[in-house]
């Protein structure tokens, strides 16, 4: 008796070449002229296979986003915590400039910011799915700093977030300066001179 296909793997497979095919698209055509058909065409799938499980284009490409981060990494979201808070924020926002200035993240979150900025929905989504698991991550650890001594322990740590990746992500925006570690070094040394008791 032959085996039956498994629908959830090829369900799985579906899903996974849809995703592909939107961060290929992004890097060769560019957000404004990505469509949802040129996605199915190239993950060889039908338009309706995409809608029954994103609503637009822009939920496509935060999921593909998503499942990039998400790729060679663990799901733990949790900061280093070496006792160091100088040398932890270092670690952490060297990897940020360097995830922010690789082409391959590049062209998804840049197509993610453009399109969150018109979709409420989808703006919401990211707070839920990563923006608030980020920053509740990245805070835990400005806490424990706080036990340590080594943060005020009045500092406003949403404040504090912003100081120390506002500016990266203005240069980002803008591209008006280079994306290096010694840049987020720097972003690091200013940050924790306002916050330190």
């Amino acid at each position: 008796m032959p085996k039956q296909p498994d629908p959830a793997r090829r369900s799985e497979r579906s899903r996974q070449a849809i995703l592909e095919a939107a961060r290929e698209l992004i890097s060769e055509v560019g957000y404004a002229r990505l469509t949802i058909e040129a996605i199915a065409a190239r993950a060889g799938v039908g338009k309706q296979t995409i809608y029954r499980w994103w609503p637009s284009k822009g939920a496509v490409v935060f999921d593909s986003f998503l499942a990039l981060s998400e790729s060679g990494q663990d799901r733990s979201m949790a900061l280093p915590d070496t006792g160091d808070i100088e040398a932890d924020l270092k670690v952490v926002m060297r990897a940020t400039v360097a995830e922010f200035a690789d082409p391959v993240f590049e062209a998804p979150i840049r197509a993610l910011n453009t399109e969150i900025i018109n979709d409420p929905a989808l703006a919401a989504q990211y707070r839920e799915k990563l923006g608030d698991p980020v920053d509740e991550a990245k805070k835990a650890r400005l806490r424990s700093a706080q036990r340590a001594g080594q943060i005020a322990a009045d500092a406003d740590l949403d404040l504090a977030l912003e100081v120390l990746y506002a500016p990266l992500y203005q240069r980002w925006l803008h591209r008006s300066g280079p994306l290096t570690a010694e840049y987020a070094d720097a972003l690091v040394d200013l940050t924790l001179k306002a916050l330190r008791p």
